[in-house]
């Protein structure tokens, strides 16, 4: 915010004149109460020890030397020693010829500092089609990705394929026992098994490939099965996440861990760390000394790993490639594991290094009701279903309208309305309704004001200050989204500044205005379209100019 930068820079230079250091405890923050103006800052309470003076006091000594900065309407004392401050209308006026000149790169920053992230999401196993529990992890990810980029981060995408273990296993054998079925064989149900409509099609699919194939040894017929079932799945996810909107710039093989002797590698730093050992013909990490309540297995006696064995092994490549923060999002069902993660990751030399965001459950309805998801007995509502139906917009929007851990009711009805009551229509609305005030202006022969002293003067309304206030604000948004990974902060400031954008409209009579009020409310409104574009961007969501 320009306004905490600016007051923070005078404060500073004050402090120096009268050879104070600056608090560490200092605040400079937006008051609850906006009838306090635009900062509150408790400096003179931070400063009373080092100065020897009365907070009062001190707060009237920074008053005094601060009254001549033009940009500063009022400076009044609170309470104890609270300093409020109120910016000069030229002060916001500013904020325009700043968006103007910022265009699409307005929010951007250099916060990351060039900080190399991986940000790891998805990798559900490919055993059947995204559903739309995934398709609210993709949301999360590919939105984190363009924000943190925004912010200065140096950020590549990642899926991890689940293309190793157990389930693979299950895969291969639900698929030839499908085949079979096809064929009029009476086998036996298997124990666990996929059940989906997807497989019958796949083993249809892999019968036409392979005519001989309930005649091969059982062995190969599964790995036939598994294999072709494993590629099918994976290339039906890439196409869903494609029409989504969502990029991955690497996709990782679990199985290239133990080919490339990734997993080994890390049993060996492990060991020379001291936080592995062997023990009666297994292979152990010592998880206990960081906090753990038992040592954990990674090798079993018999010679197989375990799947923590290949998480260990895979983040461990991970740090290796260079990444210095790894950000994990998972199903909040993992929760019990991050901690083991964490250790882990401290045990490879990489405390901090590390940070899972979690993601809650989505109750898909319909009309109000529940519908029933589980993949296994291919019972679910796909996500290219459901963005076939309500679109990837706003599917995505949806995603991100609350933070990740909370649990989301995603009503198909509603989002399908084109009403004030669906989030995502009330804000792409906001965009569309600014490009028909311009087309209907062009019509009538108004265009929009250049930035300059005389157009600026004529934003003198409440309501323009408003709005002049919030869209300063959005570059922290952004700063704050990226610090704390947290998308859902871009989607409440986007409804924030769309109800802004409606309330103007219904007060500030734009097109019915003198023609150069008409001209400069245009100007300003063209900011609020190209901060309404920009959010909606880091959150893939297109901003249509007609509704």
């Amino acid at each position: 915010m320009r306004a905490k930068i600016h007051l923070e820079a005078a404060l500073k230079a004050v402090l120096a004149d009268k050879g104070w250091e600056w608090p560490e405890k200092a605040v400079i923050e937006p008051p609850k109460d906006k009838q306090f103006g635009d900062m509150s800052v408790n400096l003179a309470m931070m400063l009373a020890k080092q100065a020897k003076k009365a907070p009062r006091a001190i707060a009237e000594d920074i008053m005094a030397a601060m009254e001549s900065d033009s940009l500063i309407e009022k400076i009044d004392i609170a309470g104890p020693g609270f300093l409020n401050f109120t910016f000069a209308p030229s002060f916001w006026h500013e904020t325009v010829g700043v968006i103007m000149d910022a265009g699409t790169d307005f929010g951007s920053s250099d916060m990351g500092n060039g900080t190399k992230v991986q940000v790891e999401y998805v990798s559900a196993n490919p055993t059947g089609p995204l559903h739309i529990g995934h398709g609210r992890g993709a949301a999360l990810g590919d939105s984190l990705v363009r924000i943190m980029e925004k912010a200065g981060y140096e950020v590549e995408a990642e899926y991890y394929i689940n293309d190793a273990g157990r389930q693979m296993l299950i895969l291969g054998g639900s698929i030839l026992y499908r085949a079979r079925l096809k064929k009029g064989q009476d086998v036996p149900e298997p124990e666990d098994f996929y059940k989906g409509d997807y497989i019958a099609t796949i083993a249809g699919e892999m019968l036409k490939l392979h005519p001989d194939l309930l005649k091969m040894d059982e062995a190969e017929a599964m790995e036939l099965c598994k294999n072709y079932g494993m590629s099918n799945i994976l290339e039906g996810i890439k196409e869903d996440l494609k029409a989504f909107g969502v990029r991955h710039d690497f996709w990782f093989s679990e199985k290239s861990l133990v080919a490339d002797g990734k997993v080994d590698e890390t049993f060996g730093d492990l060991t020379e760390s001291g936080m592995g050992f062997e023990q009666d013909g297994a292979f152990w990490f010592k998880s206990t000394e960081l906090g753990d309540d038992k040592d954990r297995v990674l090798r079993k006696s018999n010679g197989d790993t375990t799947y923590f064995a290949s998480d260990i092994a895979y983040h461990d490549n991970k740090f290796k490639r260079g990444f210095d923060l790894v950000v994990d999002i998972w199903g909040a069902d993992h929760h019990g594991y991050v901690p083991r993660m964490m250790a882990a990751c401290e045990a490879l030399g990489k405390k901090g290094g590390l940070h899972v965001i979690l993601v809650n459950l989505v109750n898909l309805l319909r009309d109000g009701k529940p519908i029933a998801m589980s993949t296994r007995a291919g019972q679910f509502e796909t996500l290219k279903d459901v963005v076939d139906e309500v679109g990837a917009d706003a599917c995505r929007f949806m995603f991100l309208s609350r933070k990740s851990d909370s649990k989301l009711d995603f009503d198909l009805e509603l989002v399908k309305q084109k009403s004030m009551d669906n989030p995502v229509y009330y804000v792409q609305y906001a965009h569309a309704r600014i490009c028909s005030l311009n087309k209907k202006a062009a019509e009538k022969g108004t265009k929009a004001a250049t930035v300059g002293p005389e157009s600026l003067a004529l934003l003198d309304t409440k309501y323009d200050m408003e709005m002049l206030k919030l869209l300063d604000q959005y570059p922290d948004f952004v700063e704050a989204a990226a610090r704390t990974q947290s998308p859902h902060l871009i989607s409440m400031f986007l409804q924030d500044l769309a109800s802004t954008l409606h309330r103007y409209y219904s007060n500030c009579h734009v097109l019915s205005a003198e023609n150069n009020v008409a001209s400069a409310r245009l100007m300003l409104l063209d900011c609020v379209a190209g901060v309404v574009k920009n959010g909606l961007g880091l959150l893939g969501v297109n901003a249509p100019e007609s509704m």
